[in-house]
């Protein structure tokens, strides 16, 4: 009798853990995640081979169910966020992973820019429409266009721009219907949406968030495999890649290189967030040399926040300051 009681006690606890964990509480943990090599993911046609290595840093976001919840609290580099500290009014957890996706592409643009321009080559651009991040509960859109979508027409007709795609629309009559062609998951579809007036700009639109997608045409060609990594964070040391691999010298000198910070097509590197965390898992993976935001030396710049997690860790790993890609590659080129 008394073993099944126990048996019995340990199912029904079993079933109770499990239940819970699926729990999910209004706070979303970050942790630290890796320091991943770029030269196995960024490819450039004929691109020179290098010594040492370049990392991207990562962290590990999540919802926090209860025991993610409570093992932040005790852990010193694990951090708990409010949910709407995240994601935007209205979001939704897939609209939000997928901003997060195309933050990463547009990462991608800006840091082959960088490079290319850097390295003295032509650049062509190719515009594609433009890109769904949101779709607005209660307004037209809702149920017909979701985030991830392309669009490319309206009424039949291309455009050239988001400005352009905005005119089109805000043209026309509140409660007159358009004919959107759009791309989902590599198939065409169309739909007509009523107009309805926004809020926000008192003109007439479908209730949407979006951004330009194009595309950069170079030669030699360039591929990124980033997966389902996610965020603009990688730009920097994408770009960094990108560019050692279109040189004859090797940037790295041998050692291994990580960092993070965004990254625009003027070459600005901008903050990011989770800096504590990507120090730990560059010290992890070995790190030898970290590249932070330095943000022109404020003093709550990610540089600064680096310095102290590393001396807090106690690694031997360099934290170089940096404002902008000629910044980094100076130092770079500086090193024995």
């Amino acid at each position: 009798m008394r073993s099944k009681f126990y048996t019995r006690s340990f199912l029904a606890l079993a079933v109770i853990l499990l239940v819970s964990s699926f729990y999910y509480l209004p706070y979303y943990v970050s942790k630290p995640g890796m320091a991943k090599e770029l030269e196995p993911i960024i490819e450039v046609e004929n691109g020179n081979e290098e010594q040492g290595t370049f990392m991207l840093t990562t962290v590990r976001m999540g919802r926090a169910n209860i025991y993610a919840y409570v093992a932040a609290k005790f852990s010193k580099y694990q951090e708990l966020y409010p949910v709407e500290e995240i994601r935007s009014e209205n979001e939704t957890e897939e609209e939000y992973n997928v901003r997060q996706l195309h933050l990463m592409a547009t990462s991608k643009l800006a840091a082959i820019e960088t490079a290319y321009k850097k390295a003295g080559i032509p650049i062509h651009y190719h515009y594609n429409g433009v890109y769904i991040l949101n779709v607005l509960p209660d307004m037209p859109a809702h149920g017909k266009l979701q985030a991830g979508d392309r669009i490319f027409k309206v009424d039949g007709k291309e455009f050239k721009s988001s400005d352009e795609f905005i005119s089109m629309v805000s043209n026309k009559q509140e409660g007159s219907e358009i004919t959107l062609t759009f791309e989902r998951q590599d198939k065409t579809k169309e739909t007509s949406i009523p107009l309805k007036t926004l809020k926000e700009t008192g003109k007439p639109g479908v209730g949407i968030t979006l951004v330009d997608d194009k595309e950069i045409e170079v030669e030699p060609a360039v591929n990124i495999d980033s997966e389902e990594i996610g965020g603009p964070s990688a730009g920097l040391m994408f770009s960094l890649e990108i560019y050692n691999q279109l040189i004859k010298e090797d940037l790295t000198g041998g050692y291994k290189i990580a960092g993070t910070g965004t990254i625009n097509s003027e070459g600005t590197i901008g903050r990011i967030g989770g800096i504590e965390q990507k120090i730990v898992a560059a010290d992890k993976a070995g790190a030898e040399i970290f590249l932070a935001p330095n943000e022109n030396g404020a003093e709550d710049s990610n540089y600064r926040a680096a310095v102290a997690t590393a001396r807090d860790i106690k690694t031997d790993m360099k934290i170089i300051p940096v404002d902008t890609f000629d910044d980094a590659v100076e130092y770079l080129r500086s090193l024995d």
